[in-house]
């Protein structure tokens, strides 16, 4: 009997690359593709990063390409494949994970076409006819229309983070793409979850697909440990820092909601002695492809990152995740821990909830199928001992291993010990090797001052709301971003202005600032452009006071740094 080999029906040039890069065997994702099931089938796979799911994407890709080259002769106008991603990062790390893959498969080569990166280069580089495209979507859809990218010739197109895609306001790019694709392709979908609007997109440009679930958002990662801090709101930035005295030496992912707030933390850590950098999507490309390469190699040991900017970050070894604001959901909380705990490592996961936060916090855990630590913030006492247990455990571990010092150093301290008391000596010499901190541990109060008030809810920020609804809801596939995203372009506004989010069935409710509620009423009575079926209506009822302010209230800040909460437009570039 034949033994079932780790790399069983992969082509030897890509198990050659596999093996060279430290593959052991398959992901499960990689298994269902190679399958006789899934052979020569669409693919629609429910998958988080870090599931193997790009491999297994190149795996299927593969066993097209050689008979996919002999149907097109070199004259052909294009590439054989198009792989849609959402964001820079991403399409960048797909590409080069892609590149590896192939390095061996004839007419494979791989080329990026992202915004906010020179469309000169790219074009001459289309112009070479490569045989796999990957872009975001408003750059792809530039290339096509200016006919520097040939549809002709392709034979599979792949969306990658379709649902992201969708949120961030493709939708309108992604459908003027498909429909100048070939009808006869194979079009493959990758998404963490499919609401009814990314079930819609599938069903439009698939058929009869094959179901692969990798590891889908909201199935916990046994490898990662999940930690809650009781925090005031005022002593975030000091709770952060006592976390990252903590943890002194991990690489460090620190999530936040806007971009101001991921410059102003920056500064802050960096002033206190941190190496720390901003990651959001104010950045130009080049800063951030540098800031993402001296966080890979560990010249900077903290990222402080949006949710959007973050959707691409792939960076091996990231010991801690902190969330600096309280996820929205548990699908943002899934996806930001996901960064951590990965190829088998251990990681953290660490949240720090004001109190008035701490229901949803609870139930974002619940949902996400984690079982979470609830623990004070770090305080002085705790750091101190941490960092002298490191430090007495790297001190064993010397005088454990095999080689021991040299005969030079050996010498002399038999001469410290003949000369000076054997204790001052060792107490000296572990004062003198136990790591200094960048900056004291910081004070922090009793986070209990900011419990929840009687009805459970948040203390709602001062100011009166106005309620208004939309004909928007579950079934339709709304989402607290994409609401937000459509209020705030279709009534000029700036997230700061929106108040409670409440998403229904078949509609939503959301709030309006006193002061901003009358303009948005006359700008929300004209038909959006991009929403046209949307109808936005008041509420008529008196302005809600400060206590009438929902639970959410708190939560619903778009990552925009108070610039309008929209999403596709700030990332139509890519």
């Amino acid at each position: 009997m034949n033994e079932i080999t780790p790399f069983e029906g992969v082509p030897a040039p890509l198990r050659a690359s596999m093996e060279k890069r430290g593959f052991s065997e398959l992901t499960a994702v990689q298994r269902a593709v190679l399958s006789a099931e899934g052979a020569g089938r669409n693919l629609r796979i429910s998958s988080q990063t870090g599931s193997g799911k790009t491999v297994a994407l190149g795996l299927r890709l593969a066993a097209d390409f050689a008979a996919a080259a002999d149907r097109h002769d070199a004259r052909r106008a294009g590439p054989l494949a198009l792989l849609i991603a959402p964001t820079r990062e991403l399409a960048v790390q797909v590409a080069g994970e892609l590149r590896w893959l192939f390095a061996s498969i004839a007419g494979a080569d791989v080329e990026v076409v992202t915004g906010g990166s020179d469309a000169v280069r790219e074009r001459r580089a289309l112009a070479r006819r490569p045989g796999l495209v990957v872009g975001t979507p408003g750059r792809l859809l530039d290339h096509m229309r200016t006919k520097a990218l040939s549809c002709a010739s392709i034979d599979h197109v792949v969306l990658d983070e379709a649902d992201q895609m969708l949120d961030m306001g493709f939708r309108e790019e992604l459908e003027a793409i498909l429909d100048q694709l070939p009808a006869e392709r194979h079009s493959h979908l990758v998404s963490a979850t499919f609401p009814s609007a990314v079930q819609r997109l599938a069903d439009r440009f698939q058929k009869n697909p094959l179901r692969v679930e990798g590891t889908r958002l909201g199935v916990a990662n046994a490898d990662i440990r999940h930690i809650a801090h009781r925090i005031r709101p005022r002593d975030v930035d000091s709770a952060l820092i006592n976390v990252l005295l903590l943890g002194r030496g991990e690489r460090t992912l620190v999530f936040v909601r806007r971009r101001v707030d991921a410059t102003r933390i920056a500064e802050r850590l960096a002033g206190a002695g941190f190496s720390a950098l901003p990651f959001s999507g104010e950045l130009t490309q080049a800063q951030r492809t540098q800031t993402l390469s001296a966080f890979r190699n560990g010249s900077v040991e903290v990222l402080i990152s949006t949710d959007v900017a973050a959707r691409g970050i792939d960076i091996p070894n990231i010991g801690v995740v902190v969330h600096a604001d309280v996820p929205t959901d548990s699908d943002t909380y899934t996806h930001r821990s996901g960064r951590t705990g990965r190829a088998g490592q251990k990681g953290r996961s660490i949240v720090l909830c004001p109190a008035h936060a701490e229901r949803h916090m609870s139930r974002i855990h619940q949902t996400a199928n984690v079982t979470a630590e609830w623990r004070p913030v770090p305080k002085a006492e705790q750091i101190q001992k941490a960092l002298t247990k490191g430090t007495r455990r790297e001190l064993h571990a010397l005088l454990d291993a095999e080689t021991g010092p040299s005969e030079k150093q050996a010498a002399y301290a038999k001469l410290l010990l003949e000369e000076r008391d054997p204790g001052q000596v060792i107490a000296t010499l572990l004062e003198m090797i136990e790591p200094k901190l960048p900056c004291p541990p910081q004070d922090i109060g009793d986070a209990s001052e900011a419990r929840p008030d009687a009805r459970g809810g948040p203390r709602a920020p001062r100011g009166n709301y106005h309620r208004f609804e939309v004909n928007w809801g579950k079934r339709h596939g709304a989402t607290t971003n994409r609401v937000l995203s459509h209020v705030c372009r279709r009534g000029q506004l700036t997230s700061k202005e929106v108040g409670a989010i409440r998403i229904e069935y078949s509609r939503t409710t959301f709030e309006i600032s006193e002061d901003a509620a009358g303009a948005f009423e006359k700008l929300s009575k004209t038909p959006d452009a991009r929403d046209p079926g949307f109808a936005i209506r008041r509420v008529r009822s008196q302005p809600g006071s400060a206590r009438s302010a929902k639970p959410m209230h708190w939560q619903n800040r778009q990552r925009t740094g108070g610039r309008p909460a929209n999403r596709g437009a700030d990332l139509r570039a890519g």
